[in-house]
């Protein structure tokens, strides 16, 4: 397909999803409809239906029925596919039936047997949740530098990162700090003192483990709990045989095994890791000696104690240490007419350990196929230092802006000198415990859940920070008798906070004569002992498909999500507590819809959602690079506004890509201050991402596969200025990767050499990270000339770079 065709096909694509809706009715039409099952005669849900030669097509519903309403002739022939089964053709003749104009005809599909682990990003929808699937298979084919599974978390609609190092995201205007990960129903937490997406390592999430991933974006149920943002919902497989996989790349490799006991009742799934992006970091602008070391074990048993009763336990320990000896730095910055160059010479090193641990045990009983109830015991723990002496000798040069000089781009003179000495000694312990209760009875029409959570935390860090500069021989501030340090955060805390939780919610369905529609609502109640607050946050949604356009669906949402401090947010930007920090509010609006169409007989989806967010009792923050530090006060009021529309589908045949567009704004209005609403530090209007999948026509053992993401600039501003902190915007965030692949083995196609008969598939990837090698901006640094003008010098992200990967599943 060339580049070309491809932008034809996508601009055809976008035109006939907003503009496409044309039904067919009328006295000279017939009707079909049956139900698709799989080879157990199980119903299968979301198999696209394609009338052959034609725009028209249908979806299978839950019960895995279909309807069809064309224009009579003699021959039909229909094109189902679904993810997981093999793509079938059935040619109907309206001769053979004794009444031709309502035909019943019933399908059955095959599973097919998976390629090296082929993903088809196909977001499949639950209406009454407003919840996104995502296939998790996706992660092993995404050309993503940081390998974490939140890489596709980072596709969605609503979802902005500018930082390739790191798995945080940010969601709708939210920060890091906003976005809920339950993994089997259990919280997940992250490390608090990182600041820098060099020393994230490993996020909790193996993708080696996962069978199932939901995501929302806003408007999410009451089940889920305290956050401003978005909730990320993982399951980890429970398995059926035993199975295992390998990986091995330039950055490190994954090794995981499972199965389950000769009489099924135990079942056991771990995954070993192990990272390090030296290979990456040294594509950054300071050369030093990098060393980072990432690794992790990850374990989760089930035990079907009898037929209603399972018992399971998640376990992981991590450790992520990150080590550096920085040598030399030099940055070029400015435009042609004002050039300037920094360079530091540096001595010292920085040493940082994050480890941590997380254990939940679960009992979960089912006697039916209604009711279902779990008691959870969960605890984290953390443990982390952050420590660093590092001194930095600058010399900040005005570079020769003449195009026709023979010293075009050289230093031509010294417009500042000095010497900086960067100090830290962070420690932090932090110890989570919890015990949850939930439970689920689900009718006909009704889905009932309700829940209760008690949750003791103990935190405590002690934060020795400061640095002192020295710029011309004077130390900044300059006082004449002393030598002062230019930042200094002293600070030892410790907080024991408790808190108690409960929700329910019920969603009820109805099939109207006009369409079907789900109404969910529920409720949600926290208590925060620390600060004495009690919250109540409802929560409501409703879901509509017309009788007449099975194709198309409606979702409104809204609610009230709110979010109590838990560490960060009671600490200001001097690292004081301030316990009567309360929690930060928000009302959710999000009306969207989903469009299903039918294109070169093949399946296609758009999707668009608006939405507006209100926010008020809001703590202010400051993010440097991945760091953010809070005010520690409930001092401003706020709002996000915007709109996503994403279109996804085969445009290469059996492979899904697609396309993503968010307009987002987002402001807050700081109490005291003199210029009224100003840019939230997560302001970034534009995102645009694209994620294209194509194969050699002739050899489908060939894949390429495109990631392509833009983002507009975000607000920034001088340190120290509460005005004007997003009076200035760091340049647009542009990054391609690509990956290229071939299967060596598959499922269908095994090794005649007896020492790779054992391999379920065999598959190798050549990976460039950051194609176009561009330098994307994620921080600043604030340098002073001899007349004490302040320069903001960009602090680069990685540069272009290979990887080379080998994957395995036995």
């Amino acid at each position: 397909m060339t580049k070309n065709h491809f932008r034809y096909r996508l601009l055809v694509i976008s035109c006939i999803s907003l503009l496409y809706g044309n039904f067919v009715y009328g006295q000279n039409s017939i009707k079909i409809s049956g139900y698709v099952h799989d080879e157990n005669g199980l119903p299968i849900e979301e198999v696209n239906i394609a009338v052959k030669n034609t725009t028209l097509g249908a979806r299978s519903s839950s019960s895995g029925f279909y309807q069809l309403v064309l224009k009579s002739q003699e021959n039909y022939t229909l094109a189902l596919s679904r993810v997981g089964y093999k793509r079938v053709e059935r040619t109907i003749k309206s001769s053979d039936y004794r009444n031709p104009d309502n035909i019943r005809y019933d399908i059955t599909l095959e599973k097919s047997v998976e390629s090296l682990r082929e993903a088809v990003i196909r977001p499949d929808r639950d209406p009454g949740a407003n919840l996104t699937r995502i296939d998790p298979k996706l992660v092993f084919i995404l050309p993503d530098p940081s390998g974490n599974f939140e890489g596709i978390v980072k596709k969605m609609t609503g979802v902005s990162s500018s930082n390739e190092l790191s798995s945080q995201y940010s969601v709708r205007g939210g920060n890091f700090d906003e976005n809920l990960v339950y993994v089997n129903d259990i919280e997940i937490y992250r490390p608090f003192l990182v600041r820098s997406g060099q020393q994230e390592g490993l996020s909790f999430i193996n993708p080696d483990l996962v069978g199932s991933v939901l995501f929302s974006s806003g408007g999410f149920e009451a089940r889920y709990g305290d956050k401003l943002s978005s909730v990320l919902d993982i399951r980890y497989r429970k398995p059926t045989e035993f199975a295992g996989s390998a990986s091995m790349s330039l950055m490190g490799g994954t090794f995981h095994v499972e199965g389950i006991s000769s009489d099924k009742r135990l079942s056991y799934i771990t995954g070993v890791r192990y990272k390090t992006n030296k290979y990456l970091l040294n594509s950054l602008e300071t050369e030093g000696n990098y060393d980072p070391r990432f690794a992790d074990i990850q374990t989760y048993l089930t035990y079907d104690l009898t037929p209603d009763w399972e018992l399971s336990f998640l376990g992981n320990i991590s450790n992520n240490q990150y080590d550096f000896k920085p040598e030399y730095r030099v940055t070029s910055f400015g435009v042609v007419k004002d050039a300037k160059q920094l360079e530091i010479w540096f001595d010292g090193k920085e040493r940082d350990l994050f480890t941590t641990y997380m254990g939940a045990a679960t009992a979960a009983y089912k006697p039916n196929d209604k009711l279902e109830m779990k008691w959870i015991v969960s605890g984290f723990r953390t443990q982390e230092s952050e420590s660093f002496d590092i001194q930095g000798q600058y010399a900040l040069n005005e570079l020769d802006n003449s195009l026709n000089s023979s010293t075009y781009a050289d230093s031509i003179m010294n417009i500042g000198v000095g010497t900086y000495i960067d100090h830290a000694r962070n420690k932090l312990n932090a110890n989570v415990f919890s015990f949850d209760y939930k439970g689920s009875y689900q009718s006909s029409l009704n889905n009932l859940q309700w829940g209760a959570r008690i949750q003791h935390s103990s935190i405590s860090d002690n934060i020795e920070e400061w640095m002192m500069l020295d710029s011309a021989g004077y130390s900044l501030p300059y006082t004449d008798s002393l030598v002062n340090l230019s930042n200094t955060h002293f600070a030892r805390t410790s907080l024991e906070p408790n808190q108690v939780n409960g929700y329910i919610s019920d969603s009820w369905e109805k099939q109207l004569k006009k369409g079907r529609i789900i109404v969910t609502g529920g409720i949600r109640s926290t208590y925060t002992d620390i600060n004495n607050e009690f919250l109540v946050s409802p929560r409501t949604s409703i879901a509509y498909q017309p009788a007449d356009k099975n194709d198309l669906q409606f979702r409104f949402s809204a609610g009230s999500y709110n979010q109590p401090a838990f560490f960060k947010e009671f600490r200001d930007l001097s690292g004081q507590i301030h316990p009567d920090v309360k929690a930060q509010k928000s009302m959710h609006f999000v009306f969207g819809t989903d469009y299903y169409f039918i294109t070169w007989d093949r399946p296609f989806k758009f999707t668009t959602e608006l939405y507006y967010k209100y926010l008020w009792d809001l703590v202010p923050y400051e993010v440097d690079n991945v760091r953010i530090r809070y005010y520690g006060s409930n001092c401003a009021t706020g709002y996000a506004a915007g709109f996503d529309l994403k279109v996804n589908g085969e445009f290469v045949p059996g492979i899904d890509s697609w396309a993503n567009l968010s307009i987002m704004k987002t402001q807050e209005d700081i109490e005291g201050d003199t210029v009224g609403y100003i840019a939230r530090p997560t302001d970034q209007r534009v995102n645009v991402s694209l994620f294209f999948q194509d194969y050699l026509p002739n050899n489908k053992d060939y894949k390429a596969h495109l990631n392509l993401q833009f983002g507009s600039r975000l607000p920034f501003g001088p340190p120290g200025s509460q005005t004007l902190k997003s009076s200035l915007r760091i340049p647009p965030y542009r990054r391609v990767d690509i990956g290229f692949s071939k299967v060596l083995i598959d499922g269908n196609k095994k090794s005649a050499k007896k020492y790779l008969k054992n391999f379920n598939s065999l598959w190798i990837s050549l990976e460039v990270f950051n194609l176009l090698d561009i330098n994307n901006t994620i921080s600043h640094i604030w340098i002073s000339d001899i007349n004490n003008r302040q320069y903001a010098v960009p602090n680069y992200l990685t540069g272009r770079r290979l990887n080379l990967k080998l994957q395995a599943t036995f």
